[in-house]
């Protein structure tokens, strides 16, 4: 703990006058070790008792591979919004199943497209089909998951775009000045 050195060097009286020698100052130690023990153990306290945080994911529900091709999800044409995706932050939509009808759009308002897709078409009806270009990037993808999300949309599907969207998009970007 905590050391006083009481050595006066003689003389255990106290006198004051002429000739008396003064006290020599006291000189403390003060032990930390029961201090540094005591910081660990806060320290240990806080580290078990504090929660961790929890990673977020989004909750995926994948159907299965079949070979068989009658057993395969089918989508109705007039349910159907395609999503494709490109590079620069290119984002492109057709409803239906005519690639033909490419429209560009942009990450703001292809919210806008999603919810006049869900007004007009029946909810059973409704799948939204995500295809992201190989130029795509990770934070696109992930946009427009969160868009699905956000916007409530219980049935899409995400695969890899067909050689013809793959052109489409191409042309389109090429046609807007995307290189």
């Amino acid at each position: 703990m905590a050391d006083l050195d009481v050595s006066d060097g003689g003389g255990g009286g106290h006198k004051k006058g002429p000739g008396v020698k003064k006290a020599k100052k006291l000189s403390t130690k003060v032990d930390m070790t029961p201090m540094v023990d005591l910081g660990f153990l806060l320290i240990t306290f806080f580290i078990f008792t504090t929660t961790m945080s929890q990673p977020t994911a989004m909750k995926l529900v994948m159907p299965k591979d079949t070979e068989n091709k009658d057993q395969e999800t089918k989508v109705k044409a007039s349910g159907a919004l395609t999503i494709l995706m490109g590079k620069s932050d290119g984002v492109y939509y057709y409803e239906g199943d005519d690639p033909t009808k490419i429209q560009a759009s942009n990450y703001k308002a292809i919210r806008d497209v999603i919810l006049n897709k869900k007004k007009s078409t029946d909810p059973k009806d409704l799948v939204i089909i995500i295809k992201p270009d190989a130029d795509a990037t990770y934070k696109n993808v992930v946009d427009v998951l969160d868009e699905m999300s956000i916007n409530e949309i219980d049935k899409y599907a995400m695969v890899p775009p067909t050689v013809d969207e793959v052109k489409l998009v191409n042309i389109t970007e090429a046609a807007n000045g995307i290189h």
